[in-house]
């Protein structure tokens, strides 16, 4: 078993609720991850879970149809 993380990461392209609700559905279902926000306003995505795999996220916010940046070091 892993060990329970947080990670941050900026998404371009938010402009609505539906915006949010589509990266958390896609972000939520990746493997390992416990939880998931989205500030609208800030493009704001943190994560939450265990053996999370950046990759893993990535895609998912791609297939939500949205740019993610790098996420910083210390994120």
């Amino acid at each position: 078993m892993g060990r329970e993380t947080q990670r941050g990461y900026t998404v371009e392209g938010m402009t609505c609720g539906h915006c949010r609700s589509a990266v958390a559905r896609e972000v939520g279902a990746v493997d390992g991850v416990t939880g998931v926000e989205v500030d609208l306003a800030s493009g704001r995505l943190t994560v939450r879970g265990e053996d999370i795999e950046d990759a893993a996220i990535l895609a998912a916010v791609v297939e939500a149809g949205y740019a993610v940046l790098p996420r910083s070091s210390g994120n």
